[in-house]
């Protein structure tokens, strides 16, 4: 348990980031999954029209630090190179 009030305050402040974190890892893996459904089932078209969906939800969470740069990047790529396979 914090002592000091800084230290308090610290769990204040880590307690509501750990909510706005987990809120952008809820929307971004939502995210994934639906288009990975959609890659699965073939679907090229519905897939496409939701990867600004899925590209706002990977920014958002790389942006306030939820996940790094590089890491929203890569499954951005991966993402699109599945839905380009499905296309050919």
């Amino acid at each position: 348990m914090a002592k000091t009030s800084s230290a308090k305050k610290a769990e204040r402040a880590a307690k509501r980031r750990h909510v706005f974190n987990e809120r952008r890892k809820k929307a971004m893996k939502d995210a994934v999954k639906q288009i990975g459904k959609l890659i699965d089932a073939k679907k090229e078209k519905e897939a496409q029209a939701m990867l600004p969906q899925l590209y706002q939800a990977l920014d958002k969470a790389a942006k306030g630090g939820t996940i790094k740069k590089n890491a929203a990047a890569r499954m951005k790529s991966r993402t699109t190179q599945r839905i380009r396979a499905i296309a050919t």
